[in-house]
C-alpha cells in the first residue's frame, strides 16, 4: 500500500506540472494574438501620404469630401480604403487622327506633361478613378477633340507649313478641356505628324516650282539691273564723249590729242620715240614722230 501511494503521489504531481505547462502556452498564444490584433488594428487606424501625393479616403465605398495631403492621417481601421495619386509631373505620349479643312487624313502623336490638381483629387476619384483612368477616359479622349479642332482650321498645307500655330490651337484647346477635370496641362509636343505619301510629294513639288519662280524673278530683276547699269555707263560715256568735243572745240584739241598719243604709246607697248620734230611756235602741241 505504501509503495502505491508513492505512484499515486507521483502521478497526481506530473499532470500538475503538465497543466501548468500548457496553460503557460495558451497564455502566451493569447498574449500573442491580442499584440497582433493591436499592431493590426494601429496599422489600419493610420495613413501616411509622402511629399508630391494627396489620399483620398472612402468608408465604406463613399470618398469624403477633404483629400488628405502630405503628412499622417487618422482613419478607421478595416472599413476604409486609401486612394493615393501622384502629384508631380506626369508624362505620356497619345496618339490622335483627324481630318484637315480640305478634307486630308491626319495622323499625329502628341507628348502631354501634367498634373493633377490637389484640390480636385476628390472629384477625380469619384468620376474616374485611378490614373489610367485618367488618361485614357479623360487626357485620351481630350487630345483627339482638341486635335481634331486645330486641324479642321487649316488645310493639310497649312498644317505643314504652319506647324507653330497647329499647336497652339491645340494646345489652348486642350488646356481649356482638361481644367474643368482638374488636369492641369504644362507643355505638349508634336512628336509625330504624318500624312499621305502622295499629298507629301505634291506639296514637296510645289515647294520647289515656288521656289524656282522665286529665282527666275531674282534673275530677272538682276537682268534689269545689269541693263540699267549698261544705259548708265552708256549715258557716262556718251557725255564724256560731248565733253572732249566741247574741250576739243574750245582748246583747239592740243591737250586731248597729246593725252590720247601718250595713251596710244603706253596701250600699245610702243617705246616713246627718241627723236621729236617740233615745228616752229609748237610748244604745248602735239609731237610728230620722225620716221
Amino acid at each position: 500500500m505504501l509503495f502505491d501511494s508513492r505512484i499515486t503521489n507521483s502521478n497526481l504531481l506530473g499532470h500538475r506540472k503538465l497543466n501548468t505547462k500548457h496553460i503557460g502556452h495558451f497564455s502566451t498564444t493569447i498574449f500573442g494574438i491580442l499584440l497582433a490584433l493591436v499592431v493590426l488594428f494601429g496599422i489600419n487606424s493610420f495613413v501616411i501620404i509622402n511629399p508630391g501625393q494627396a489620399g483620398v479616403i472612402s468608408i465604406l465605398g463613399k470618398a469624403k469630401d477633404a483629400a488628405l495631403l502630405e503628412g499622417i492621417h487618422l482613419k478607421p481601421p478595416f472599413i476604409t480604403v486609401t486612394d493615393v495619386y501622384d502629384l508631380t509631373v506626369q508624362k505620356f505620349e497619345i496618339p490622335a487622327e483627324s481630318s484637315t479643312k480640305d478634307l486630308q487624313n491626319l495622323t499625329a502623336r502628341f507628348t502631354i506633361n501634367f498634373r493633377i490638381d490637389p484640390m480636385k483629387v476628390v472629384e477625380i476619384r469619384r468620376k474616374k478613378g485611378s490614373l489610367a483612368n485618367i488618361v485614357s477616359k479623360i487626357i485620351g479622349t481630350q487630345t483627339q477633340e482638341a486635335f481634331k479642332i486645330a486641324a479642321a482650321r487649316r488645310t493639310v498645307e497649312e498644317v505643314i507649313t504652319k506647324r507653330s500655330e497647329l499647336k497652339e490651337d491645340f494646345d489652348t484647346a486642350l488646356g481649356d478641356r482638361l481644367d474643368k477635370y482638374g488636369i492641369i496641362v504644362l507643355d505638349t509636343s508634336v512628336v509625330d505628324l504624318t500624312f499621305s505619301p502622295e499629298f507629301a510629294r505634291a506639296v514637296e513639288e510645289k515647294q520647289i516650282a515656288e521656289q524656282r519662280a522665286q529665282r527666275a524673278v531674282y534673275i530677272a530683276r538682276e537682268a534689269e539691273q545689269e541693263a540699267q547699269a549698261e544705259i548708265n555707263r552708256a549715258k557716262g560715256k556718251a557725255e564724256a564723249e560731248r565733253l572732249l568735243a566741247e574741250t576739243l572745240k574750245a582748246q583747239g584739241g592740243q591737250l586731248v590729242l597729246q593725252e590720247e598719243a601718250i595713251e596710244a604709246w603706253k596701250t600699245g607697248g610702243a617705246k616713246m620715240p627718241n627723236v621729236l620734230v617740233m615745228g616752229e611756235n609748237s610748244q604745248g602741241s602735239i609731237p610728230f614722230i620722225f620716221n
